[in-house]
């Protein structure tokens, strides 16, 4: 995907100061692109099983120790599609790499990109892309971008950014049977109604690209059971064990995305409560969230389970590998997400 040099993103971002994110969006042609990598080779033999990972990379700042992650780990086997967020390309916190595509050709897998942000605080990005994808043994046939209801202007945050949130949505070609997949990130900085407006905009996309298919949408929803931009709500949680307990026990009663996604017929997964975001508190520690979900229509779920991404618990680290080396406390500030899913 083609960049933009800095004097013009910065010129572009400076529109919003009175112009609204969908005009300045609209005259950025790579908001709408999706790009696809189809490099791997088509497996053999039939798949009626298709081994499904959601997963946070946290902008694929530690992308060689992800890559030994995902090669190594047991727990995140056998993966066929992983739905991953926060993935970077031409910034220099991550290394200025195409991290997607870096990915894709470590793991030998096809891949469809779409852009989320443009980010404008340092100028010395090559590009500054960041953004979601879509990782896939099998060829990705099409694939197109969903945007999002806006819910929050990041362009007026301390991270100051171009765009919004988006659904990457691809058709796979699975051993010739055509399965519907999909990566989402959906808002943080904003409450349960506007999250369930956003995953309710990709589910009536799906519904329309996906409609006689295996369907399995993932990612970020971001269902903290509270507003994100709400200080004080944080604080009441951080205090309170019995609203700890809301944000892993009581998610859909918070949370109207997910009766939504079962309403329109998807089995939300995984079912037990178990954290999958580690929310850094300014007093040191962590708040356990659920924010990391499969949504599935038409398959059959089957065994299922959240994978620490924490270094303490990366004993399989090969010898002499990044991860093995690695000396930061986690990954990601998420956990991975792993499940079955039989193709009916």
């Amino acid at each position: 995907m083609q960049g933009l040099p800095n004097e013009e993103r910065q010129r572009l971002g400076a529109l919003l100061e009175r112009r609204t994110q969908k005009e300045v969006m609209e005259m950025i042609p790579q908001f709408s692109q999706v790009e696809i990598h189809n490099l791997a080779p088509v497996p053999s033999g039939p798949a009626d099983v298709l081994g499904m990972l959601v997963f946070n990379m946290e902008r694929g700042v530690h992308l060689a120790e992800l890559g030994d992650f995902l090669e190594a780990c047991p727990a995140v086997q056998p993966f066929d599609v992983i739905l991953a967020n926060e993935l970077d390309d031409g910034c220099v916190r991550s290394g200025g790499k195409n991290t997607t595509l870096e990915l894709a050709e470590r793991l030998g897998m096809n891949a469809a990109f779409g852009l989320e942000f443009i980010e404008l605080v340092n100028g010395e990005d090559s590009k500054g892309f960041h953004g979601n994808a879509v990782f896939s043994r099998w060829p990705i046939r099409k694939a197109k971008v969903v945007r999002l209801p806006e819910q929050y202007n990041w362009y007026f945050d301390r991270q100051r950014r171009i765009g919004g949130r988006l659904a990457v949505l691809a058709e796979l070609d699975v051993a010739g049977t055509p399965v519907g997949v999909g990566t989402i990130h959906l808002e943080n900085r904003t409450h349960g109604p506007g999250r369930e407006e956003q995953l309710k905009a990709v589910l009536a996309e799906a519904e329309k690209m996906f409609s006689d298919m295996p369907v399995i949408l993932g990612g970020d929803l971001n269902t903290n059971t509270f507003d994100g931009r709400d200080k004080d709500a944080i604080r009441a949680v951080v205090g309170s064990p019995e609203l700890q307990r809301r944000c892993l026990e009581d998610v859909a009663s918070w949370e109207g995305c997910l009766p939504a996604a079962e309403a329109a017929g998807y089995v939300p997964v995984p079912n037990i409560a178990l954290p999958t975001r580690r929310k850094p508190l300014p007093e040191g520690g962590h708040l356990g969230l659920r924010l990391d979900w499969l949504l599935v229509r038409n398959a059959k779920v089957g065994e299922s389970r959240t994978i620490s991404t924490r270094k303490a618990d990366c004993g399989f680290a090969p010898a002499g590998s990044a991860l093995a080396a690695f000396s930061g406390e986690e990954l990601s500030d998420h956990n991975a997400v792993w499940a079955s899913c039989a193709l009916r």
